[in-house]
């Protein structure tokens, strides 16, 4: 059985929440940038000019900085829900 605090739930931070949409953003952008690769390449771009060499490395690095933003939101919430517990 798990055990509930004794005011409810925890209130969810405005710094938790700007991380969550951060994340949910950057994901969406990296989606966003690869169906603009495909379409670029389809349509024959020359992708090592211009801004295709930026949007090459945001397919790349998003998703990880979005995993990075996700995982400290989790941990800052548990940390929040231990220390609420611990302090009732």
């Amino acid at each position: 059985m798990s055990t509930s605090t004794p005011g409810g739930d925890v209130p969810v931070r405005r710094i938790d929440r700007i991380l969550a949409f951060m994340s949910l953003g950057l994901l969406a952008l990296s989606v966003l940038c690869f169906f603009a690769i495909m379409i670029g390449s389809a349509s024959g771009a020359m992708m090592n000019t211009g801004v295709w060499p930026v949007i090459g490395v945001l397919v790349f690095i998003a998703p990880i900085v979005a995993f990075v933003l996700l995982l400290t939101v989790l941990i800052t919430s548990i940390a929040r829900r231990a220390r609420a517990n611990r302090g009732s």
